[in-house]
């Protein structure tokens, strides 16, 4: 399921889209290693990874929920992706919506952040729908593709705002 919608990515459709991704290094041994990995980054409380799959089992995307700090912060941030066949189908906006409302009671985040590059409108826009606000633009923030570039930093603060 996973390897086929991989497999079937459309071309890179922007500067945010990686477009279609080579699977045959992949093998079920490379895949089982990886999902093991994933698990100890869970119970470390360090990442969360969450595949996202229609209710007929095709693979859409991926959900990750990073630990920023814990101590009296209890802060996260999230990332995602939609395979680019999948584009434009309200997906994106379902699965982080049923994500968002769980990350408070079951794994106690009180802030999540989402770190945007300032061209991607469509993320933009979708965080926005899910009631993140824009907190700052963090200059040269993170080393992409081999320079330094800003940053959108969207906020939710889940115990306190309403939860869509």
């Amino acid at each position: 399921m996973w390897y086929q919608a991989y497999s079937e990515r459309k071309p890179s459709q922007s500067a945010y889209d990686d477009g279609y991704i080579d699977m045959i290094p992949c093998t079920k041994t490379w895949f089982e290693e990886l999902v093991i990995r994933h698990r100890q980054l869970a119970d470390n409380d360090e990442q969360y990874i969450v595949a996202i799959f229609t209710q007929s089992g095709r693979h859409l995307g991926m959900i990750d929920i990073v630990t920023l700090a814990r101590a009296n912060m209890n802060w996260c941030e999230l990332g995602y992706f939609i395979h680019s066949q999948e584009w434009r189908q309200g997906y994106a906006s379902e699965a982080l919506s049923a994500l968002i409302r769980h990350l408070y009671p079951c794994l106690d985040f009180h802030r999540i952040e989402a770190h945007v590059s300032l061209g991607n409108d469509p993320s933009r826009q979708l965080l926005e729908k899910l009631g993140f606000r824009l907190e700052v633009i963090r200059e040269q923030f993170m080393f992409e593709d081999g320079e330094w570039i800003d940053k959108a930093v969207y906020v939710k603060n889940l115990h306190n705002d309403s939860l869509k």
